[in-house]
């Protein structure tokens, strides 16, 4: 009988199924994956068996659920699904969720061979019947936990893109009127310096807005190409625009001079978006009548671009949390805490990388680390 043969094998049922999954390449077994897995799963069997020797087999559906499945709560479907949120949660697949509940069949019909045990017809139905339910909860669970997992994570990407844009959008527009505002009142010429970063504020808009719609067509298409450029003409241009922001927080902003040989690769106009965002954190905590400094120079293989500011220096845990997205550490919380992680996100997809120094009680420097290029290339 099948009942009797599961109690005085359980154990040697147990550790069969481990060590099946042992040799299943990159499985290991856990605590929580077995508790609700294959033991679990074999006392529910025995108490579905035991119950069906009774008058009264069909409160056996109470554990083990019905013939054929259907919308039917039952204790082993509870732990099938907690089994198949553990397996996803340890980063299995959907294949190895279904061969659990098939190594405990095959172990069963191995070791029945051996011992000669003899089972009822009802009894393997009873059985195929469990493992079908089983496997059905669990592979459902797993299938709706990993596909709100891809949801989820396809909302926060696409939060992520509206904020950037947003954001970017935010920062054009300031500087457009900036330039305006400066032009109108002193009565500037237009084709001045004023009016070149009107005009140079107005093309990034339209292109801004342009490259979203790209986006919008074509999801994942990758925009522009990394092609190299002059570094002093790249800090000049970011110089141009910066000017006007420091000028309206009131601090002094210092660039120095740049080797006109040094040449670097990347998607320019995200690269200057990044360096105007640390620009307008710098700005933004510096403290009154101290300086900014941009500086931008080769170590070795590597092109640095330096921003140093006098914020007084960062409280202990800032940075490890200050390129997260909505990461607000300082007094001023104006804006959305999106400007660092944008420009982190935006100098790792040229190949660099964005990273903070803090100087206690006097500022701290953010570099941007870029792979350097020859005058040739």
């Amino acid at each position: 009988m099948m009942y009797e043969f599961l109690i005085n094998n359980r154990t040697d049922l147990a550790a069969r199924c481990r060590e099946k999954v042992a040799l299943r390449p990159g499985r290991i077994a856990s605590e929580a994956q077995l508790q609700n897995g294959v033991p679990m799963f074999l006392d529910q069997l025995i108490r579905t068996l035991a119950i069906e020797r009774t008058s009264t087999p069909m409160e056996s559906r109470s554990i083990s659920g019905p013939a054929g499945g259907g919308l039917a709560l039952s204790e082993m479907g509870i732990s099938a699904a907690q089994h198949g949120r553990e397996l996803l949660a340890l980063g299995f697949t959907v294949d190895q969720v279904v061969h659990d509940y098939g190594d405990l069949c095959q172990a069963i019909t191995d070791l029945a061979i051996e011992r000669d045990a003899p089972f009822q017809i009802d009894e393997f139905r009873t059985l195929n019947r469990c493992l079908d339910n089983a496997i059905a909860d669990a592979v459902t669970e797993f299938s709706y936990q990993r596909d709100s997992a891809a949801a989820a994570k396809l909302a926060k990407d696409n939060n992520e893109r509206l904020g950037y844009f947003v954001h970017e959008l935010r920062n054009l527009l300031g500087t457009t009127a900036l330039a305006f505002t400066a032009a109108k009142v002193g009565n500037l010429n237009l084709s001045g310096a004023t009016g070149t970063i009107l005009e140079k504020s107005i093309f990034n808009l339209s292109k801004l807005i342009d490259t979203s719609l790209d986006d919008i067509k074509e999801i994942g298409r990758r925009e522009g190409e990394l092609l190299s450029f002059s570094l002093s003409a790249f800090i000049a241009e970011a110089q141009a625009s910066a000017e006007l922001s420091a000028e309206k927080s009131g601090c002094k902003f210092k660039v120095q001079a740049v080797d006109t040989d040094l040449q670097i690769s990347g998607n320019r106009p995200l690269l200057l978006a990044a360096l105007a965002n640390i620009l307008q954190n710098a700005f933004k905590f510096t403290q009154d009548h101290t300086e900014v400094v941009l500086s931008a120079y080769a170590s070795a293989d590597r092109i640095r671009i330096d921003v140093t500011d006098h914020c007084g220096g960062l409280p202990p845990g800032a940075e490890q949390s200050m390129f997260l997205p909505f990461s607000q550490s300082g007094k001023n919380r104006t804006g959305a805490g999106l400007g660092l992680t944008i420009a982190k996100q935006s100098v790792v997809a040229s190949g660099g990388n964005l990273s903070v120094h803090n100087v206690p009680e006097v500022g701290c420097i953010f570099t941007i680390s870029l792979p350097r290029r020859s005058v040739a290339a």
